[in-house]
Protein backbone atom coordinates (compact mmCIF):
# COMPACT_ATOMS: atom_id res chain seq x y z
CA UNK A 1 0.00 0.00 0.00
CA UNK A 2 1.47 3.48 -0.74
CA UNK A 3 2.40 5.78 2.00
CA UNK A 4 0.84 9.05 2.13
CA UNK A 5 4.02 10.55 1.79
CA UNK A 6 5.04 8.72 -1.30
CA UNK A 7 3.93 11.17 -4.55
CA UNK A 8 5.71 14.04 -2.51
CA UNK A 9 8.60 11.98 -1.62
CA UNK A 10 9.20 11.15 -5.27
CA UNK A 11 8.84 14.31 -6.59
CA UNK A 12 11.86 15.46 -4.60
CA UNK A 13 13.83 12.27 -5.53
CA UNK A 14 13.17 13.14 -9.18
CA UNK A 15 14.00 16.65 -8.72
CA UNK A 16 17.49 15.92 -7.36
CA UNK A 17 18.83 12.20 -7.64
CA UNK A 18 22.22 13.17 -6.84
CA UNK A 19 21.37 14.99 -3.69
CA UNK A 20 20.00 11.80 -2.76
CA UNK A 21 22.53 9.80 -3.36
CA UNK A 22 24.91 12.08 -1.88
CA UNK A 23 22.85 12.23 1.33
CA UNK A 24 22.43 7.93 1.75
CA UNK A 25 26.82 8.23 1.67
CA UNK A 26 26.83 6.87 -1.61
CA UNK A 27 29.15 7.07 -4.04
CA UNK A 28 28.94 7.58 -8.23
CA UNK A 29 29.08 10.71 -10.56
CA UNK A 30 25.49 10.26 -12.27
CA UNK A 31 22.07 9.08 -11.07
CA UNK A 32 18.81 8.64 -12.23
CA UNK A 33 15.53 7.85 -10.95
CA UNK A 34 14.16 4.27 -12.68
CA UNK A 35 10.97 2.42 -12.86
CA UNK A 36 10.92 0.20 -9.53
CA UNK A 37 8.20 -1.44 -10.51
CA UNK A 38 9.10 -5.08 -9.49
CA UNK A 39 5.75 -6.19 -9.55
CA UNK A 40 6.03 -9.55 -11.03
CA UNK A 41 7.33 -10.68 -7.73
CA UNK A 42 6.57 -8.20 -5.77
CA UNK A 43 4.65 -5.03 -4.99
CA UNK A 44 6.51 -1.77 -6.04
CA UNK A 45 9.92 -1.01 -4.19
CA UNK A 46 9.98 2.72 -3.03
CA UNK A 47 12.87 4.27 -4.85
CA UNK A 48 15.73 2.52 -7.18
CA UNK A 49 18.55 5.12 -9.04
CA UNK A 50 20.82 3.91 -11.53
CA UNK A 51 24.07 5.12 -10.68
CA UNK A 52 27.17 5.76 -12.96
CA UNK A 53 30.96 5.51 -11.94
CA UNK A 54 30.63 3.10 -10.43
CA UNK A 55 27.65 1.23 -12.37
CA UNK A 56 25.17 -0.10 -9.69
CA UNK A 57 21.80 0.43 -8.40
CA UNK A 58 20.87 2.34 -5.04
CA UNK A 59 17.59 1.07 -3.91
CA UNK A 60 16.33 3.01 -0.65
CA UNK A 61 12.90 2.71 1.60
CA UNK A 62 11.27 5.82 3.46
CA UNK A 63 9.75 4.58 6.87
CA UNK A 64 7.19 6.21 9.23
CA UNK A 65 6.32 3.60 10.86
CA UNK A 66 7.83 0.27 12.41
CA UNK A 67 8.47 -2.62 10.63
CA UNK A 68 9.93 -6.21 12.35
CA UNK A 69 10.35 -7.57 9.17
CA UNK A 70 12.46 -4.31 7.28
CA UNK A 71 15.84 -6.03 7.30
CA UNK A 72 13.87 -9.59 5.64
CA UNK A 73 12.09 -6.77 2.79
CA UNK A 74 15.10 -5.30 1.94
CA UNK A 75 17.05 -8.53 1.45
CA UNK A 76 13.81 -9.60 -0.71
CA UNK A 77 13.74 -6.37 -2.76
CA UNK A 78 17.83 -6.28 -3.09
CA UNK A 79 17.46 -10.06 -4.71
CA UNK A 80 14.99 -9.71 -6.98
CA UNK A 81 16.13 -5.96 -8.00
CA UNK A 82 19.14 -7.68 -8.79
CA UNK A 83 17.90 -10.69 -10.94
CA UNK A 84 15.65 -7.54 -12.91
CA UNK A 85 18.58 -5.25 -13.49
CA UNK A 86 21.39 -7.43 -13.27
CA UNK A 87 23.86 -4.47 -11.13
CA UNK A 88 25.21 -4.85 -7.59
CA UNK A 89 22.69 -2.68 -5.41
CA UNK A 90 23.36 -0.81 -2.56
CA UNK A 91 20.31 -1.06 0.07
CA UNK A 92 18.97 1.91 2.43
CA UNK A 93 16.37 2.65 4.57
CA UNK A 94 15.70 6.22 5.76
CA UNK A 95 13.70 6.33 8.96
CA UNK A 96 11.73 9.75 9.16
CA UNK A 97 10.79 9.67 12.43
CA UNK A 98 12.03 8.10 15.77
CA UNK A 99 8.58 5.38 15.66
CA UNK A 100 9.85 3.81 12.76
CA UNK A 101 13.41 2.69 14.62
CA UNK A 102 13.35 -0.20 16.70
CA UNK A 103 15.65 -3.61 17.50
CA UNK A 104 14.43 -4.71 14.04
CA UNK A 105 16.53 -2.06 12.06
CA UNK A 106 19.56 -3.28 12.65
CA UNK A 107 21.21 -2.73 9.30
CA UNK A 108 21.97 -6.62 8.96
CA UNK A 109 19.94 -9.86 8.12
CA UNK A 110 21.02 -13.56 8.61
CA UNK A 111 19.85 -16.16 6.14
CA UNK A 112 21.98 -19.28 6.56
CA UNK A 113 25.62 -18.85 5.31
CA UNK A 114 24.37 -14.96 3.92
CA UNK A 115 25.19 -11.53 5.99
CA UNK A 116 23.33 -9.17 4.14
CA UNK A 117 23.63 -5.58 5.09
CA UNK A 118 21.55 -2.45 4.33
CA UNK A 119 22.07 1.03 5.41
CA UNK A 120 20.00 2.61 8.18
CA UNK A 121 19.51 6.56 8.33
CA UNK A 122 17.89 8.23 10.83
CA UNK A 123 16.75 11.99 9.40
CA UNK A 124 16.49 12.91 13.16
CA UNK A 125 19.71 12.54 13.91
CA UNK A 126 21.42 15.01 11.36
CA UNK A 127 21.73 18.50 12.00
CA UNK A 128 19.16 20.49 10.64
CA UNK A 129 21.81 23.19 9.44
CA UNK A 130 23.23 20.83 6.83
CA UNK A 131 19.67 19.93 5.48
CA UNK A 132 19.49 23.86 5.14
CA UNK A 133 22.15 24.15 3.24
CA UNK A 134 22.17 21.48 1.52
CA UNK A 135 20.54 20.79 -1.71
CA UNK A 136 16.90 22.07 -2.10
CA UNK A 137 15.30 18.54 -2.63
CA UNK A 138 16.37 18.13 0.60
CA UNK A 139 15.26 20.84 2.23
CA UNK A 140 11.51 19.56 3.56
CA UNK A 141 13.45 16.94 5.29
CA UNK A 142 14.87 19.85 8.12
CA UNK A 143 11.86 20.20 10.05
CA UNK A 144 12.21 16.43 11.45
CA UNK A 145 15.27 16.70 13.23
CA UNK A 146 15.79 16.46 16.62
CA UNK A 147 17.71 20.41 16.82
CA UNK A 148 15.00 22.10 14.64
CA UNK A 149 12.33 21.61 17.47
CA UNK A 150 13.43 24.85 19.15
CA UNK A 151 13.35 27.07 16.78
CA UNK A 152 11.18 25.77 14.03
CA UNK A 153 9.98 28.68 13.32
CA UNK A 154 13.55 30.03 12.33
CA UNK A 155 14.07 26.63 10.37
CA UNK A 156 10.84 28.22 8.05
CA UNK A 157 12.23 31.05 7.16
CA UNK A 158 15.42 29.84 6.43
CA UNK A 159 13.61 27.54 4.01
CA UNK A 160 11.42 30.65 2.42
CA UNK A 161 14.43 32.53 1.91
CA UNK A 162 15.98 29.66 -0.33
CA UNK A 163 13.11 28.83 -2.11
CA UNK A 164 12.13 31.82 -3.18
CA UNK A 165 15.48 32.77 -4.34
CA UNK A 166 16.49 28.68 -5.21
CA UNK A 167 13.54 27.32 -6.33
CA UNK A 168 12.18 27.31 -10.12
CA UNK A 169 9.10 28.75 -9.82
CA UNK A 170 6.90 25.43 -10.69
CA UNK A 171 9.00 23.67 -7.80
CA UNK A 172 8.03 25.67 -5.06
CA UNK A 173 4.61 24.54 -4.42
CA UNK A 174 5.67 20.70 -4.48
CA UNK A 175 8.54 22.29 -1.92
CA UNK A 176 6.15 23.81 0.65
CA UNK A 177 3.53 20.76 -0.09
CA UNK A 178 6.04 18.01 1.04
CA UNK A 179 7.43 20.02 4.08
CA UNK A 180 3.28 20.33 4.80
CA UNK A 181 3.14 16.58 4.61
CA UNK A 182 6.10 15.40 6.17
CA UNK A 183 5.80 17.79 9.05
CA UNK A 184 2.56 15.63 9.77
CA UNK A 185 4.98 12.89 10.93
CA UNK A 186 6.02 14.78 13.70
CA UNK A 187 3.45 17.60 14.44
CA UNK A 188 -0.59 17.86 14.66
CA UNK A 189 -2.01 19.37 11.33
CA UNK A 190 -3.35 22.41 12.90
CA UNK A 191 0.11 23.43 13.92
CA UNK A 192 1.46 22.60 10.72
CA UNK A 193 -0.75 24.86 8.82
CA UNK A 194 0.21 27.63 11.36
CA UNK A 195 3.57 27.24 11.01
CA UNK A 196 3.29 27.62 7.24
CA UNK A 197 0.45 30.04 6.68
CA UNK A 198 2.71 32.45 6.08
CA UNK A 199 4.26 30.60 3.12
CA UNK A 200 2.65 32.65 -0.28
CA UNK A 201 3.75 29.70 -2.17
CA UNK A 202 1.96 27.33 -0.05
CA UNK A 203 -1.34 29.03 0.06
CA UNK A 204 -0.87 29.17 -4.24
CA UNK A 205 0.12 25.18 -4.09
CA UNK A 206 -3.19 23.54 -5.68
CA UNK A 207 -1.92 20.48 -4.29
CA UNK A 208 -1.96 22.52 -0.74
CA UNK A 209 -5.52 23.37 -1.08
CA UNK A 210 -6.24 19.50 -2.29
CA UNK A 211 -4.52 18.87 0.84
CA UNK A 212 -6.85 20.82 3.33
CA UNK A 213 -10.28 19.92 0.87
CA UNK A 214 -9.92 16.39 1.39
CA UNK A 215 -8.69 16.01 4.38
CA UNK A 216 -5.29 14.29 3.66
CA UNK A 217 -3.29 14.95 6.35
CA UNK A 218 -6.49 13.37 8.67
CA UNK A 219 -6.07 10.47 6.67
CA UNK A 220 -2.07 10.42 7.05
CA UNK A 221 -2.51 10.42 10.66
CA UNK A 222 -4.81 8.02 10.86
CA UNK A 223 -2.86 5.74 8.55
CA UNK A 224 0.21 6.16 10.40
CA UNK A 225 -1.90 5.08 14.00
CA UNK A 226 -2.71 2.16 12.03
CA UNK A 227 0.31 1.39 10.68
CA UNK A 228 1.91 1.55 14.24
CA UNK A 229 -0.66 -0.86 15.59
CA UNK A 230 0.01 -2.98 12.99
CA UNK A 231 3.76 -3.03 13.81
CA UNK A 232 3.51 -3.63 17.41
CA UNK A 233 1.19 -6.40 16.32
CA UNK A 234 3.48 -7.64 13.82
CA UNK A 235 6.68 -7.55 16.75
CA UNK A 236 4.06 -9.32 19.57
CA UNK A 237 3.77 -12.04 16.49
CA UNK A 238 7.27 -12.20 16.01
CA UNK A 239 8.45 -12.97 19.61
CA UNK A 240 5.79 -15.20 21.00
CA UNK A 241 7.26 -17.37 17.77
CA UNK A 242 10.23 -17.16 18.57
CA UNK A 243 9.52 -17.80 22.50
CA UNK A 244 7.80 -20.71 21.46
CA UNK A 245 10.44 -22.19 19.24
CA UNK A 246 12.88 -21.21 21.38
CA UNK A 247 11.11 -23.59 24.55
CA UNK A 248 9.60 -26.37 21.98
CA UNK A 249 13.16 -26.95 20.96
CA UNK A 250 14.20 -27.81 24.02
CA UNK A 251 11.88 -29.81 25.35
CA UNK A 252 11.04 -31.81 22.28
CA UNK A 253 14.15 -30.86 20.11
CA UNK A 254 13.81 -28.93 16.58
CA UNK A 255 10.18 -28.82 14.64
CA UNK A 256 10.12 -30.77 11.28
CA UNK A 257 9.55 -29.32 8.14
CA UNK A 258 5.98 -29.88 8.36
CA UNK A 259 5.78 -28.95 11.64
CA UNK A 260 7.73 -25.61 10.89
CA UNK A 261 5.20 -24.65 7.91
CA UNK A 262 2.72 -24.92 10.60
CA UNK A 263 3.85 -23.01 12.89
CA UNK A 264 4.69 -20.54 10.10
CA UNK A 265 1.31 -20.31 9.11
CA UNK A 266 -0.09 -19.22 12.39
CA UNK A 267 -0.53 -15.45 12.54
CA UNK A 268 -2.46 -14.70 15.61
CA UNK A 269 -0.07 -14.24 18.76
CA UNK A 270 -2.82 -15.06 21.08
CA UNK A 271 -2.31 -18.80 19.72
CA UNK A 272 1.49 -19.06 20.00
CA UNK A 273 1.55 -17.62 23.66
CA UNK A 274 -1.12 -19.97 24.50
CA UNK A 275 0.90 -22.72 22.52
CA UNK A 276 3.80 -22.06 24.96
CA UNK A 277 1.79 -21.92 28.11
CA UNK A 278 0.71 -25.47 27.18
CA UNK A 279 4.50 -26.59 26.36
CA UNK A 280 4.15 -28.46 29.83
CA UNK A 281 1.18 -30.34 29.67
CA UNK A 282 2.43 -32.21 25.85
CA UNK A 283 4.64 -34.47 25.06
CA UNK A 284 5.67 -33.64 21.50
CA UNK A 285 5.20 -31.08 18.97
CA UNK A 286 2.59 -33.03 16.97
CA UNK A 287 0.71 -33.06 20.25
CA UNK A 288 0.75 -29.56 20.75
CA UNK A 289 -0.41 -28.66 17.25
CA UNK A 290 -3.77 -30.96 18.10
Amino acid sequence: MPKPFDAATKRLVEADPMAWLRFLGLPGEQAELIDADLATVVAEADRILRVTNPDYLAHFEMQATYRVDMGDRMLFYNVVAYYKYRLPIESAVVLLRKEADGPALSGSVSYGSLDFRYRVLRVWEKPSEELLNGPLALLPLAPLTDDSVSDLPGIVRSMETRISTEAPIEDRGMLWTTTFLLLGLKYDPEFSRRLLQGVMEMKESSTYQYILQEGMQKGMQEGLREGEKRGREEGRLEEARRLLLLLGTKRFGGPDRKTQATLDKIASPQQLEQMAARLLEVESWQELLS
